[in-house]
């Protein structure tokens, strides 16, 4: 694996971000810095990828490979299989492509994300 590195000094920020994308109770903010896009993913009460963003995507079930950490609220993944793992406030996470995910109760999940920001959410 090739290494990471960092050619300038640089800063941005999620509330002001670079492009915004709102399917139904979604909220993606994109930031690019440097070679790197980074994305907050806000996720209402409610929500539910296979009723939220596949109307945006239009696929059978969540095609993208997230790496993140989550901030704030509970979501709960299922991939193709069955299996399943729920997250919170304080974990890090690794979700490979072949899921549905929502939100469990009544507070939004914030997950802030370095692999899949550059194209969730977005139609192909």
């Amino acid at each position: 694996m090739p290494a990471v590195t960092v050619k300038t000094l640089e800063s941005k920020s999620f509330n002001e971000p670079d492009e915004k994308r709102r399917p139904p109770k979604t909220e993606v903010d994109v930031v690019t810095v440097g070679d790197t896009t980074l994305g907050r993913f806000t996720f209402e009460p409610g929500w539910r990828w296979s009723e939220t963003v596949k109307t945006v995507v239009h696929t059978d079930s969540c095609q993208n490979n997230h790496l993140g950490f989550c901030t704030g609220g509970t979501l709960t993944v299922e991939m193709e299989d069955g299996t399943r793992t729920t997250l919170r406030a304080g974990d890090a996470y690794a979700i490979p492509a072949g899921h549905d995910a929502w939100v469990e109760g009544d507070e939004a999940f914030v997950g802030y994300e370095i692999m899949s920001a550059a194209t969730f959410a977005k139609p192909a």
